[in-house]
């Protein structure tokens, strides 16, 4: 359980829908489906509807800061089964990181690696009240492209296992580079968090709006006027 679970859910029902991939940048083919997670009928670039119109209001907000840049769109809905995936998948990349396989594993090894691997990855629960956000399409993973059509440098990749995806961890950095990767990810943070989204604490690429840690957030900013959870997760 983490802290956003407490949120209670009230699904409004409102559709996913197609991100318009024209007015951002995308990685093609996505990241995910390019290591076999299975996405199947589904497509990761959809959103509940009101989360894409913000993402589009984000996209604004950015073009009158720096007119050529623009968000890029790294992941967005995803399936329990594509979560499952990626959290197996990213507990073989901490294996093959600290030289181990599974077979060799003492119990704290083994729960240092799984611990690891939820400080990023939500875990792929089936139980209606503890939805993974991507899972609600209410979360997305973002970065910037900047005007000569290259990725913007954070400090740190997407969905990188360390302290380094933690949004502030450049910010007591008084080294020039250090500086400059925090002030990408504060730029990043202003443009969406004007567009009404909250960031994950310990993902500087993490954003969602109407679900569970979205209200969470929400209350801890504003506790004088709590909200709850509107999307839930989907099938």
């Amino acid at each position: 359980m983490r802290p956003y679970h407490q949120i209670p859910i009230y699904e409004c029902g409102e559709p996913l829908v197609e991100i318009p991939l024209e007015l951002f940048a995308v990685e093609s083919p996505h990241p995910y489906e390019k290591l076999g997670a299975p996405y199947g009928k589904n497509s990761p670039y959809y959103l509940r509807k009101s989360v894409v119109d913000n993402l589009s209001q984000a996209q604004n907000y950015l073009h009158r800061l720096h007119p050529n840049w623009r968000i890029q769109i790294f992941d967005a809905y995803r399936p329990i089964a594509v979560q499952q995936f990626m959290v197996d998948y990213s507990f073989t990349v901490a294996l093959q990181q600290r030289g181990l396989t599974e077979t060799e594993l003492s119990p704290q090894q083994r729960q240092e690696i799984w611990k690891a691997v939820y400080e990023i990855w939500a875990v792929p629960s089936l139980d209606e009240k503890t939805p993974p956000p991507h899972s609600t399409g209410a979360a997305v993973d973002v970065t910037l492209v900047d005007d000569a059509g290259q990725i913007v440098n954070m400090g740190s990749p997407i969905d990188e296992m360390s302290e380094r995806s933690h949004p502030d961890y450049y910010a007591n950095n008084e080294h020039p580079e250090a500086q400059q990767y925090h002030a990408y990810r504060q730029l990043l943070r202003d443009v969406m968090l004007k567009a009404q989204f909250q960031r994950n604490p310990r993902e500087w690429w993490h954003f969602s709006f109407g679900d569970q840690m979205w209200a969470w957030l929400n209350n801890q900013f504003n506790p004088a006027n709590p909200v709850t959870a509107r999307y839930g997760r989907l099938v």
